[in-house]
């Protein structure tokens, strides 16, 4: 009888492969909590990977799309910059009735579409018209409007002078030239921008130790930015070397010295822009990077600051 017990009890102890599972089955059960909130390392590894291909297709998206319009000539250019400076002033007034202005979203976006068509018909002189029918505009809505603040006016008239003016100066350098050179400057501009942000990024995660701005741009860091200028003044040196001969040297450095701080206090002020009003992004149009306000914040002071600099250095 005993024995027969004895060997019941041995039956009754669960086997090697029956302890294996109760451990792998314990394991996946400590785990649920962090599978649950995506928080695994497998999980981790593949949201990066996804994240970073679709950001890269919707990148490589826009800027053959950005291409094919700078080189086919300057009307596809400012059709495209109209279209974009319209979708970003769009963004912009959203961001402000989430932090609880009215902007006159007719007028705003009106002025934000006639900027770079302005550029293309009569260049500075015809912008200047846009703006003084803008603040008329914004003038004779508040005197009719009593409902409507002086914060709510200047939204209205800021909006599209913040995005659409300032994407104009794309418009104003292609118009350098109608053929490939005007092209090319235009694009040199663009990837200076464009080299700035990837350089200060890819220094930034490398090597950034201390906070550029930790209030608005947490990432942001001192060594990135650094690195950001670094870019932009290589990239404007090889647009001087190979592809705008009239461009010497000096005046080279002096556009990546100044157009890399302009767009990166570009990305700060819209940084900015989106902290106060409390959102993250400014749309989602683009998969991966956010709004197109968010693509194109650097370009906005950035493509400003070279159109100065190229005027005043003879260029344009």
């Amino acid at each position: 009888m005993s024995g027969r017990r004895g060997a019941q009890g041995r039956d009754d102890r669960p086997s090697g492969l029956d302890r294996q599972i109760d451990r792998l089955e314990d394991r996946r059960a400590s785990k649920e909590d962090a599978r649950a909130a995506g928080d695994l390392k497998g999980q981790r590894a593949r949201s990066s990977a996804e994240k970073l291909l679709t950001r890269s297709t919707s990148g490589a998206i826009y800027a053959v799309v950005t291409l094919a319009c700078l080189f086919i000539g300057p009307l596809t250019t400012t059709v495209l910059i109209a279209a974009e400076a319209w979708l970003c002033c769009s963004e912009f007034f959203r961001i402000c009735r989430m932090g609880g202005r009215t902007p006159n979203d007719a007028f705003g976006l009106a002025a934000a579409l006639l900027f770079p068509l302005a550029a293309y018909a009569n260049g500075l002189l015809a912008l200047t018209l846009v703006i003084f029918v803008l603040l008329m505009a914004c003038a004779v809505w508040y005197v009719l409007t009593p409902r409507a603040s002086i914060a709510d006016v200047a939204v209205t008239a800021f909006g599209p002078l913040y995005t659409s003016l300032a994407f104009s100066s794309i418009v104003l350098i292609r118009m350098y030239d109608h053929g490939p050179a005007g092209a090319l400057l235009a694009l040199g501009v663009m990837l200076s921008i464009w080299g700035n942000d990837a350089t200060a990024y890819f220094v930034g995660s490398a090597i950034g130790a201390h906070k550029l701005a930790p209030r608005i741009s947490p990432s942001k860091s001192v060594e990135g930015f650094v690195g950001g200028i670094a870019g932009s003044v290589a990239v404007w040196a090889l647009v001087s070397a190979f592809l705008v001969p009239e461009l010497d040297m000096a005046l080279a450095v002096a556009c990546g010295l100044v157009v890399g701080v302009a767009s990166v206090f570009g990305d700060l002020f819209e940084s900015r822009i989106k902290r106060g009003a409390g959102v993250k992004d400014s749309g989602n149009l683009i998969p991966g990077h956010g709004g197109l306000l968010d693509r194109s914040d650097s370009m906005l002071f950035g493509g400003m600051a070279a159109f100065f600099l190229l005027r005043f250095g003879g260029i344009l």
